[in-house]
C-alpha cells in the first residue's frame, strides 16, 4: 500500500516532525519506507529521513507492506496531517 503526500510544513521534515515519524513508524510490525526524489529510506530510521532533505512543497510517497499496514497507513497520515498545518 502506498500513498503520495505534499509536504506544506514551512520548514520540511526537520528534527521534530522526522523524529515524530520514525517514532510513529516503529510502533508497527509493518515495512514502512518514505521516498522523495527517488530516493527511499526506511521511515524507522531517524537518520535515513533527515538524509533526505525534504523540503516544502515536496512530494514524498509513504509505502508500508506488512500485517498492519492498513493501521500504519491510518496513523501515519493522520501524523503527516498534523506536521502539515
Amino acid at each position: 500500500m502506498h500513498r503520495d503526500f505534499i509536504i506544506t510544513n514551512e520548514q520540511g521534515i526537520h528534527a521534530r516532525p522526522a523524529t515524530n515519524l520514525v517514532q510513529k513508524a516503529n510502533q508497527f510490525k509493518s515495512t514502512i519506507s518514505l521516498t522523495f526524489n527517488g530516493v527511499t529510506t526506511d521511515l524507522k530510521s531517524i537518520m535515513g529521513v533527515l538524509s533526505l532533505g525534504v523540503t516544502r512543497g515536496s512530494l514524498v510517497s509513504i509505502h508500508i507492506t506488512g500485517e498492519d499496514e492498513l493501521e500504519a497507513m491510518q496513523e501515519i497520515t493522520k501524523l503527516i496531517n498534523t506536521i502539515n498545518m
